[in-house]
């Protein structure tokens, strides 16, 4: 049995894992869906990048859990892959879902053309709002999921996408998985595809959308099973 500890990317809370999560305890395991602070029932809570590695700290750390797998989607690669390195021996493996990585003393916004992103922060108050239900096309969504995903979906806290990351050792030492979403571009951003050169990172594929915890979470739970017993 494996514990893996679930954290999902800008605008969503621990409840867009329930279908992955429900699929990892009937192979066995257990599973957490954690939710940062500032989305979904802890969208009051003050965040910034920093505070959103704590979160997985803490939650690792206050349940005593051994045997982690960290498993962070989009956004959340940021800090999940900080969190990875600071619980030490209890983690098993960091999974990274069509997602972006750390980068030390870079933030998550200085990763890719961020432009369009820094203007909505500025426009909306230092939160990202949640995108519109056409920029889901073509990413292996149903209307029903496109629907849930940006009706309960919460804005995002600004200073978690422009704070840097502060890594301890290089993140090419971490045993890590690296899922990429075929729908959402072919090949890994130039930072993934370093990492993957290291004998510690595998990497696993899957014909879907960025958002796969929604379009194939069994598939996914499958994955992420495959990988644990990688680790």
């Amino acid at each position: 049995m494996t514990r893996f500890v679930l954290v999902a990317g800008a605008w969503l809370g621990g409840w867009a894992w329930d279908e992955v999560a429900s699929a990892l305890r009937e192979a066995g395991h257990e599973a957490d869906a954690v939710t940062l602070s500032g989305l979904a029932e802890r969208k009051d809570a003050p965040a910034g990048l920093h505070t959103h590695v704590q979160d997985v700290v803490d939650h690792v750390e206050r349940l005593d859990l051994r045997d982690v797998v960290l498993v962070g989607h989009s956004y959340s690669g940021v800090p999940v892959g900080q969190a990875a390195e600071r619980i030490g021996g209890r983690l098993r493996r960091v999974v990274f879902v069509d997602a972006n990585v750390p980068v030390d003393g870079e933030s998550f916004l200085d990763g890719f053309p961020s432009d369009h992103i820094r203007e909505a922060l500025a426009a909306s108050g230092g939160a990202w709002p949640p995108l519109p239900p056409g920029a889901y096309a073509g990413q292996g969504l149903s209307d029903a999921q496109i629907d849930r995903i940006v009706t309960e979906g919460t804005p995002h806290p600004g200073a978690t996408l422009t704070e840097p990351a502060a890594l301890g050792r290089p993140l090419g030492e971490l045993p890590a998985t690296y899922v990429k979403c075929l729908l959402d571009g072919r090949e890994p951003a130039p930072a993934v595809a370093a990492l993957l050169k290291s004998d510690r990172w595998h990497l696993a594929e899957m014909n879907t959308g960025h958002w796969p915890m929604f379009s194939q979470p069994r598939e996914l739970a499958r994955l992420l099973d495959e990988a644990a017993r990688q680790a």
